[in-house]
């Protein structure tokens, strides 16, 4: 079954540079130093209420900087209904920001009416691919634009699945339209924790729709057989192997939003912009 992409605002509006993602103990310090950033990105659901201190110092941030908004509670890989209060917040925050980009995950965190504080992943089959684009022709007509979906980071793969991740995505993207958000430390984590290659699966994927690229750095462990195992922890600086991927992807694909993730042993502002500087440089480079 085929679904028609709702018609929508573009998959993503950011100007091709870099950002960073906005945390609070970095609000002030953003709005004295104001760095020379691209945009700034924030979690949904760290703003679905109507005031506080997070608002407050989002509404004067937003008069400075181009904004993306990505979600982490969709739940758009479960095999249940969407949330409809949770859509209906999304909703509202995004009318109020009008952000230049809205991304969620490949990856699902509610079941029987049950709420997992982690993205979790989907076995890659036919009835999962139904139930992802049913899914996301639904918040695609909610929000009234299109979103950017996230490849994922995963550690378990399920027997069943039967079709390869990259082509899941670029399957999910052509029947519903959507946009990709393609992260690259995800895609660096699962191809080693699952012996794939990462350049075949990065040929896979619908990269005529990446509409934001992110950066992020791992912990590394090792699995019962000893072998690599890379967490997705965003507690570390950007990887040399997921900056090799990066240049890779520019030399291909050209400058595109690219956003520096960091939420854990968060540094100081100076330090994440010291990072996006590094990305800004090699998107100046090859625009130029």
């Amino acid at each position: 079954m085929k679904h028609q992409a709702s018609p929508s605002a573009p998959a993503g509006a950011l100007p091709a540079r870099a950002g960073i993602g906005l945390k609070p103990q970095h609000f002030r310090d953003l709005l004295d130093t104001r760095p020379a950033l691209g945009f700034l990105e924030i979690h949904a659901e760290n703003y679905m209420v109507e005031g506080g201190p997070f608002h407050h110092y989002l509404g004067l941030i937003r008069e400075r900087y181009a904004l993306s908004v990505h979600g982490v509670g969709l739940s758009i890989g479960a095999e249940g209904p969407l949330d409809l209060a949770h859509l209906d917040r999304l909703a509202t925050l995004l009318e109020r920001y009008q952000p230049e980009s809205f991304s969620e995950h490949l990856a699902w965190s509610t079941h029987g009416g049950r709420f997992f504080n982690d993205l979790l992943p989907l076995a890659y089959d036919e009835n999962s691919l139904e139930c992802v684009c049913r899914h996301i022709q639904q918040v695609q007509e909610h929000l009234r634009r299109r979103l950017l979906l996230e490849n994922p980071a995963t550690y378990v793969e399920f027997a069943s699945s039967g079709i390869d991740e990259a082509q899941f995505i670029a399957e999910v993207v052509a029947r519903t339209g959507c946009g990709l958000l393609l992260d690259l430390n995800n895609l660096h984590v699962s191809c080693t924790n699952h012996h794939r290659d990462p350049r075949a699966y990065l040929a896979t994927l619908p990269l005529h729709a990446v509409g934001e690229i992110h950066l992020a750095g791992f912990a590394e462990d090792r699995d019962a057989a000893s072998a690599p195992l890379l967490i997705d922890d965003h507690g570390a600086p950007v990887d040399e192997a997921v900056w090799t991927l990066y240049r890779e992807t520019l030399a291909r694909l050209g400058p595109l939003p690219t956003l520096i993730e960091r939420d854990n042993a968060i540094p100081p502002l100076a330090e994440l912009v010291d990072e996006a500087q590094r990305a800004a440089h090699l998107l100046s480079r090859e625009a130029a």
